[in-house]
């Protein structure tokens, strides 16, 4: 067990790099969300290499910063089970090398909308913004899931549908169980949605003006 005085210091440490690397991690988890998103509907053999690149280089970024905050944490075992959610998601790339593909491919695309619902989250402030942007993580999150898995011949066709149910809830058009699971995901969460804009805006119309 380490001393008092040095779990007080390492604690300092980790709270100190935490708020260094905050802010640059969580641009890089936004980014990390594009490459994943681009790979599934890029073709040009160049922009495909190009996006498998950057998308392992920006893993490596993950796991070297996980590995620091590890190493600085006071208590290591305890950050394991806080944080074990993370490091489940480090591992996702391997299922690729272990005959589980497409399941890696699902996995990847879970991770990576994680990532970056996370990331907008702490680079933006306004709780309105930040809810379209998670919008707009969910609506290309669903329309990647659904082309990719083949429910749409074409990803258009698929990004406009996941849109729709996203913000209204429309259902989709697709067949599958698979779309029947993200259709209800969708209306629910386009329910969600309604009711925290209802909320914000009668919080809005409804505070009090300061007396003058």
């Amino acid at each position: 067990m380490s001393p008092p005085r040095e779990t007080e210091d390492r604690q300092e440490w980790a709270e100190q790099l935490a708020g260094r690397i905050d802010r640059p991690m969580s641009v890089l988890g936004l980014l990390f969300l594009l490459v994943v998103l681009g790979q599934a509907v890029a073709e040009d053999p160049p922009l495909v290499t190009v996006l498998s690149v950057a998308g392992w280089l920006l893993w490596l970024v993950f796991v070297a910063e996980y590995a620091l905050r590890l190493y600085v944490a006071p208590r290591r075992v305890a950050f394991l089970r806080r944080t074990w959610w993370q490091l489940a998601f480090l591992v996702v790339p391997f299922l690729r090398f272990l005959r589980l593909a497409r399941l890696g491919r699902v996995a990847r695309l879970v991770s990576s909308v994680v990532r970056g619902s996370r990331s907008a989250g702490r680079l933006l402030s306004s709780r309105l913004a930040w809810l379209a942007s998670l919008s707009a993580i969910v609506a290309l999150a669903a329309s990647q899931l659904l082309y990719s898995t083949g429910g749409y011949p074409s990803y258009a066709e698929a990004l406009h549908d996941a849109s729709l149910a996203t913000v209204v809830g429309e259902p989709l058009t697709a067949p599958g169980g698979l779309a029947r699971v993200v259709e209800v995901v969708l209306a629910a969460y386009s329910v969600v949605v309604f009711a925290t804009l209802a909320a914000a805006l009668g919080a809005y119309f409804l505070r009090e003006e300061p007396r003058r």
